[in-house]
């Protein structure tokens, strides 16, 4: 029997590691390089905007992370600074890795290989960023709560901090284009109104004695200078003399320095709304020059050409994107050009053609990692730029760093019973994970938080107990077969809950353009108190041969007849199934499958026309089929079908699968006979097979018991 010693949910903050117990003791060379012989021999030098507030006060501190020759992955570069600069892991994928010579961004799997006459230098930037996020309603960006009004912002202090740091540096060294009208000069100067009011809050000065020691120019872009240096003398005291006299107007503002940096953010957001854009430089399949552009609000647009002047149109949404690959170029191509294959929800494939190996990385991994934060926090789109940490959590069902009341939420509606248990990843301290687990019984239940700390060794050892293990899947497989003891409660883990494929968590961003999202009549839903289909008359339909029976339906070939918008008449093939009246007590779920159907619109779904009601018949008129069920066609065709018709088959029931799951909707009866062959392959012309999945049938939840043969189709 093992004891746990459980934790203080809401423990102090631990101080940073000193520079030396960076360098020495988290990063150590897989070949067991000794780090200490090269403490000396500085390759790799990672700049911070901002220090962490213990360490705010050293003015001898350089701004940043030096580290000598060895193996680094970027995504524990970044853990490493942001544990320097007070982030916590909440909020560590908003930042990446960025080589400013050359614009480079790193994905968080990348491998830096220094030795001993190798220069890198990196800035740790905040990548990710949502316009309009401050605005504190729940219409603007902001962090899923628990329910309404339990929102959280998408930056903490920490975080908005660093992001000041960062855009005010960018301003003031002409990083980023300011252009040179007289109204972006008021706005500017208005900023570094702001700035000089800030550095006197920090000072614990008064804003005058500020601007008695500090030129204001100082606090401005060095094209901004350059244009009012270029002013005649008069005009140039005047602007002096105006600055003066708003420094002396707000010398009693009660604004902390918070308000004062977010205030500062905005501003600077309004003045350049391109700012928190990246654009990458591509060729499309035809050859033909083209801009892409990745915004957090907007998603992924596109320009034609690579002027500023074109027209941008909106490609998708992150939460549309399902897949993307990397590949080599063509051969036309340089050697280092690498073609991008982003897909969507509607198989829709969009080929972009980078001219390097690293523009690619970057876009892709701009992409993925704004999936994790507005669709799903535990999916990657990639796998060559898959964050490490987010396999390994993958591999052990380990939540990402949500919250206590996420948690306890996800229990109780898994059931809450003894032996449930959830393992996440702590939201304020990195390498430490909690195991949550229920113990008691009905009213009594209880929730107990055990943590798990990982070792400068890398090794996994569950709080109040000796054992290590080398990962957290190994630790957990141990104590699953344990009775384990803490608090007086003996107890045994059962069933473990993982992340659900988007969960609504505090590791999720809600934007300002997304709607909450409704599921549509779930098929777990026993009691339907609204459907919605469309009604068809019987004398518009038209009954040929039989093809055949289902479980509880006829099922006949027809034609529907529909009037057209100028009076001709319209005749489609349809399939229409007929509940037997020996079973019209099945009628609910009969509908049911028809309502949802109704209300379903994908290109590998079966369109279904609506139902026919007339006396005691019950009819749902369905579209035709011409090559029928895939079961029947694969044993008349089974000599003709290759590997790669079965695989373009699979792909597109796949994708019927895949919209089925983004509504939350649950099909259930997903065999042979209820894929349709909608279009045979056709080899002379390169037509591929073409399949639609048809309605689930009878739920399993209304069939009688006995007799009962699992076979759920109309």
């Amino acid at each position: 029997m093992a004891c746990m010693l459980l934790t203080n949910m809401n423990p102090p903050l631990s101080s940073p590691p000193t520079l030396e117990n960076i360098l020495l003791s988290e990063l150590n060379t897989p070949n067991g390089h000794n780090l200490k012989q090269d403490i000396k021999s500085t390759v790799l030098t990672v700049h911070l905007y901002h220090w962490g507030k213990t360490r705010a006060g050293d003015d001898h501190l350089e701004n940043t992370l030096t580290f000598p020759p060895g193996e680094y992955v970027a995504e524990e570069l970044c853990i490493t600074a942001a544990k320097a600069c007070d982030i916590t892991p909440v909020y560590c994928n908003l930042f990446g890795l960025m080589r400013e010579s050359d614009q480079v961004w790193f994905p968080p799997n990348h491998v830096f290989k220094l030795h001993h006459t190798d220069n890198e230098s990196l800035h740790l930037r905040i990548r990710y960023y949502f316009p309009g996020w401050y605005n504190g309603s729940n219409s603007c960006a902001h962090r899923y709560g628990l329910s309404k009004g339990m929102e959280t912002p998408v930056m903490d202090d920490c975080v908005i901090a660093y992001l000041f740091a960062q855009w005010r540096s960018d301003f003031l060294s002409g990083r980023i284009q300011i252009p040179v009208s007289h109204e972006a000069q008021e706005e500017c100067l208005g900023m570094a109104v702001l700035d000089m009011m800030r550095l006197a809050k920090e000072s614990d000065l008064l804003p005058v004695d500020i601007y008695n020691n500090t030129s204001y120019k100082s606090l401005l872009p060095r094209c901004m200078q350059s244009h009012i240096q270029s002013y005649n003398l008069l005009t140039r005291k005047r602007i002096r003399y105006r600055f003066k006299k708003f420094i002396q107007q707000f010398s009693e503002c009660k604004a902390t320095v918070c308000n004062l940096k977010l205030k500062y953010l905005i501003s600077l957001e309004m003045l350049l709304p391109s700012f928190y854009s990246e654009h990458f430089q591509v060729t499309d399949l035809s050859s033909q020059e083209a801009t892409i552009i990745v915004n957090g609000n907007k998603g992924i647009l596109w320009r034609k050409g690579t002027e500023e002047e074109g027209a941008e149109e909106v490609y998708c949404d992150f939460p549309e994107v399902i897949d993307i690959s990397i590949k080599q170029g063509s051969k036309e191509g340089s050697a280092e050009s690498r073609i991008v294959s982003l897909t969507r929800q509607d198989s829709q494939i969009l080929e972009l053609e980078f001219h390097s190996l690293s523009g690619a990385l970057s876009f892709v991994s701009l992409v993925d990692g704004y999936y994790r934060l507005v669709a799903d926090a535990h999916h990657y789109l990639c796998k060559e730029v898959a964050p490490p940490r987010l396999l390994e959590c993958i591999q052990s069902c380990c939540h990402g760093p949500i919250l206590m009341e996420f948690t306890v939420s996800k229990l109780r509606h898994s059931g809450n019973c003894q032996g449930l248990y959830i393992l996440r990843c702590s939201p304020k301290e990195y390498d430490k994970y909690f195991m949550s687990f229920i113990v008691g019984y009905e009213a009594m239940v209880e929730y107990k938080h055990c943590p798990i700390v990982k070792t400068e060794s890398g090794e996994f050892i569950l709080s109040g107990t000796k054992r290590s293990f080398g990962s957290l899947r190994e630790l957990m497989h141990c104590y699953q077969k344990e009775e384990l003891r803490t608090e007086g409660h003996t107890f045994q883990l059962t069933r473990c809950c993982p992340p659900s494929p988007k969960d609504k968590t505090n590791l999720l961003v809600c934007r300002n353009n997304q709607v909450p999202e409704v599921a549509l009549f779930p098929l777990l839903h026993k009691h339907i108190s609204h459907m919605v289909f469309h009604k068809i008359r019987k004398e518009d339909l038209s009954f040929n041969e039989s093809l055949g029976r289902g479980t509880f339906t006829k099922i006949v070939r027809g034609v529907r007849k529909e009037l057209g918008d100028y009076g001709e008449v319209h005749q489609i093939d349809v399939v229409i199934k007929i509940l037997d009246k020996a079973h019209c007590s099945f009628s609910e779920s009969f509908f049911e499958a028809a309502s949802m159907m109704s209300q379903l619109s994908h290109k590998h779904l079966l369109l279904n026309y609506g139902v026919c009601v007339c006396g005691d018949e019950n009819m749902m008129v369905q579209e035709y089929g011409k090559f029928g069920s895939l079961d029947i066609y694969l044993r008349k065709k089974k000599n003709s079908v290759n590997i790669t018709w079965k695989l373009e088959v699979a792909k597109q029931l796949a994708w019927a699968m895949h919209y089925l799951e983004d509504k939350h909707l649950v099909h259930g009866n997903v065999c042979a006979k209820n894929v349709l062959l909608i279009r045979e392959e056709d080899r002379r012309t390169g037509s591929l097979p073409f399949i639609k999945l048809s309605d689930p049938g009878i739920g399993i939840a209304v069939l009688p018991k006995e007799g009962d043969k699992r076979s759920f189709v109309f």
